[in-house]
């Protein structure tokens, strides 16, 4: 989801490749190995294509902080921040849109969510950096 991150470029490239390979194969009609050779011949369609994936792909858009937070936040800290969730409750977490974490810089409340504290478990593995960011400037929102 959201930005692939660096590590994950030669990946996500290769994936897009493939994917306009198979495009150029669904759209032309040939049989696999066909495809495959025409791949050289046919590279405006493979460029249409590629072009087609990356307008409509959902990697090509990043996610907005709201949507990370809603699949990712708000389970514990609910929709509105306060932490009033049942699994929040259980897990004493505190309101987003307390002074104590309105307080925290942006860069503090990035490595919280990248690196995770007490309770609050790691998200750095599963988030690009530019998702936590996102989410950070969402709770941001949260307090008007």
């Amino acid at each position: 989801m959201g930005e692939p991150r660096e590590s994950e470029a030669g990946s996500v490239s290769g994936r897009f490749a493939f994917v306009s390979f198979l495009s150029a194969r669904f759209v032309s009609g040939l049989r696999f190995n066909d495809a495959r050779r025409s791949l050289r011949t046919n590279a405006p369609l493979c460029a249409a294509s590629l072009v087609a994936l990356l307008l409509f792909s959902h990697q090509a858009f990043a996610d907005s902080g709201a949507d990370v937070y809603k699949a990712h936040c708000s389970s514990c800290h609910a929709a509105s921040g306060a932490g009033d969730t049942m699994l929040g409750k259980n897990l004493k977490v505190r309101p987003l849109t307390s002074p104590e974490v309105l307080s925290q810089s942006d860069e503090e409340l990035v490595s919280i969510t990248s690196k995770g504290k007490n309770r609050m478990p790691a998200y750095g593995r599963r988030l690009s950096q530019q998702q936590i960011e996102a989410v950070v400037k969402h709770i941001r929102s949260l307090k008007k």
